[in-house]
């Protein structure tokens, strides 16, 4: 009996000797983001019930030097789209509408409403356009019908059901069933029906009028600067977009949404975590974006001019990460960097890079297919899968993205000197490419 107490204490001890080291791992990570890359946000890793990193980064305002705190509010751009699929599927629960609704149903005019269903619209099948940012980065007088003529008169990229395209526009009008269906806004029906039953008080859908307490100034860049946001109209950038919250509310969301019914029936949510198409959207979710071999994984990326947000959920592992950010950092490639950590792999930290000048004649050898991967060359310069990203060189084998410096480049030789494969570093982690064209 003394043996196996002993054995016990031992187990947890190790355990939680782990779980820290881990812990410290991850920490450390974001802390290099912070140093070199200038992350300005907050970061929450959990697995099962314990927090393995909660920390708050930068400034919530940059003019008058406040720093984000861990209950900082961030707006959280497409990662919005899961609130407004989870009332939908709450409505169809309680019979006021079917998944197989038509839009016509809701808005009797729309151009092939009889053919776009409510399902299509959830999963990006309807054909409707992406988006319509022109009206409410722009526009002050707005109205719902204005709008709605707007987004009527544009054309389908396909006929419904046929293809699959990312469409906000969906969302939006999904977002105005709701309010039809339910006789209640957007805002209060979310407060109501998933924001207090989740807990999530500290949650909500943004105007341009109410004053929220801890809400986030967001910056982005333009010409490599840090400015701030352009004029958004949020009483119609919502159903795609539109919701603000917290690292600690998008847990308790996690916690909520995953492990239990207090929202959706498991009927419900089977449907909202199952793959519709080959680009693997679900009901506002995207399953298994990568690390689809090993770890099972339900997500949802955001980014609207400075707002950058990343919601993770590996099911069978039970591990949840979500960065929030209001400065454009890259959240996505810090959640996939975090959960390397989180699975073992090698995971390098981030580092200054400090471009030099090679013989460019070096990029023949380099051009060419990668198992996918385009690399190309124009007027002495390499880039990496179009003209638009320009590879720029820190060794004479080694290159980062100029657009993003959580990706390096390295060409590989063969014994005879000959580049026969392609060593890319993506938030750390490192994917090994052979070269099929070019050779």
């Amino acid at each position: 009996m003394k043996s196996r107490l002993i054995l016990i204490v031992l187990l947890v001890c190790t355990i939680g000797y782990a779980q820290k080291e881990l812990s410290n791992k991850l920490e450390k990570y974001m802390d290099a983001q912070y140093a070199i890359n200038d992350f300005s946000g907050t970061v929450l890793v959990s697995k099962n019930d314990s927090i393995l990193l909660k920390k708050a980064y930068g400034f919530a305002d940059y003019e008058w030097k406040v720093k984000n705190t861990i209950d900082s509010k961030f707006s959280l751009a497409s990662v919005s789209k899961q609130f407004t699929a989870v009332a939908i599927l709450q409505l169809a629960e309680s019979k006021k509408l079917s998944l197989d609704d038509p839009l016509n149903k809701y808005f009797n005019d729309f151009p092939k409403g009889d053919k776009i269903t409510l399902k299509m619209m959830l999963s990006h099948n309807s054909g409707l356009q992406m988006d319509y940012d022109e009206l409410y980065l722009s526009k002050t007088d707005l109205t719902k019908d204005s709008v709605y003529t707007y987004l009527a008169k544009k054309t389908l990229l396909f006929e419904p059901g046929t293809s699959t395209s990312y469409s906000n526009i969906g969302y939006y009008l999904l977002a105005q069933i709701v309010e039809k269906v339910s006789g209640k806004s957007y805002s209060a029906y979310l407060k109501e029906n998933l924001f207090n039953k989740a807990k999530m008080y500290n949650s909500g859908v943004s105007t341009n009028d109410i004053i929220v307490d801890k809400m986030t100034q967001l910056y982005y860049f333009n010409d490599n600067k840090l400015v701030k946001n352009p004029y958004i109209n949020w009483n119609f950038n919502l159903g795609h977009d539109g919701v603000y919250s917290t690292v600690e509310d998008l847990n308790l969301w996690n916690k909520v949404l995953f492990d239990s019914q207090t929202l959706l029936s498991e009927e419900s949510k089977k449907k909202m975590f199952t793959s519709y198409n080959d680009q693997n959207y679900g009901y506002g979710v995207v399953i298994n974006p990568f690390y689809n071999q090993n770890h099972q994984l339900i997500a949802h990326d955001g980014g609207f001019f400075g707002a950058m947000t990343s919601f993770n959920k590996f099911t069978e592992d039970k591990v949840f990460i979500t960065i929030l950010s209001n400065n454009q950092s890259k959240s996505y490639y810090m959640a996939y960097g975090l959960a390397g950590i989180c699975f073992g792999k090698e995971v390098d930290l981030p580092y200054q890079h400090i471009q030099i000048t090679i013989d460019t004649k070096v990029y023949d050898e380099y051009t060419g297919d990668y198992e996918g991967i385009k690399i190309l060359q124009k007027d002495n310069k390499l880039y990496y899968l179009d003209y638009n990203i320009e590879l720029l060189p820190e060794s004479t084998t080694k290159f980062f993205r100029s657009d993003n410096n959580n990706t390096t480049l390295e060409f590989v030789k063969n014994k005879k000197g000959k580049i026969t494969q392609l060593e890319i570093k993506k938030a750390g982690i490192k994917e090994i490419k052979k070269k099929t064209k070019g050779v």
